[in-house]
Parts: structure tokens; C-alpha cells; sequence
């Protein structure tokens, strides 16, 4: 059974640079022709795709967020990493880190922004 679990502060001060790890069990995050995503849902908003890394360690980024965002990983942890930078209030949402293809999902992290 493949887990998703998303840990990191759930508060960060403006300008500041959020930082996330998921980490993946039942599966590896190197398994050919997966892609490891993270998204996130602001309050009241829909989700927003945000950036992936790849079973290759390719990585592919909303464009929207190109400029501020970059996703790592750690394969001998069997992790991978979001961190959003200069971030403001607009950024508080509920970051969630998944397998879309094959339909894996972590439970959520809260990331409220404030000084």
C-alpha cells in the first residue's frame, strides 16, 4: 500500500520561504514512470497544481509559480521536498503531496503565512 505523508512548520512569516517533505512508503519515489507531485488548495479555492518530480529526477513546474518554487528529493529517504519562496498571506493554503497517475494522496498540511 503505497503512503503519502506531509510534514513541515504549519506556520510561516511573509517573506519567508516554505519549506515541505513528503515522505512515500510502499513504493519508490525512483519507480519508473511515476511523477511525484505537490498541490495546493487555498481556503475557499480550488486545487492548484503546483510542480512534480520524476521517477528520472525531472522536474516540471506550474508557470505560475516557476519563479518561486522547487521541488527536490532524497531517494535514500525515499522523500521528496516543496519549498515556495517569498511567500505571502495568498500562500496559506492546505499542501497536499501526491502520486496522480496512480491515484495517491497524503492527508494534508496546513501552512498558514503571518507575521
Amino acid at each position: 500500500q503505497v503512503r503519502l505523508q506531509e510534514s513541515g512548520p504549519g506556520l510561516v512569516k511573509p517573506s519567508q520561504m516554505l519549506s515541505l517533505t513528503c515522505t512515500v512508503s510502499g513504493d519508490s519515489i525512483t519507480t519508473n514512470g511515476f511523477a511525484w507531485s505537490w498541490i495546493r488548495q487555498p481556503p475557499g479555492k480550488g486545487m492548484e497544481w503546483m510542480g512534480a518530480i520524476a521517477y528520472d529526477g525531472s522536474t516540471y513546474y506550474n508557470p505560475s509559480l516557476k519563479s518561486r518554487t522547487v521541488v527536490t528529493r532524497d531517494t535514500a529517504k525515499n522523500q521528496f521536498f516543496l519549498q515556495l519562496s517569498s511567500v505571502t498571506p495568498e500562500d496559506a493554503a492546505v499542501f497536499y503531496c501526491a502520486n496522480l497517475k496512480g491515484g495517491y494522496w497524503g492527508r494534508g498540511a496546513q501552512v498558514t503565512v503571518s507575521s
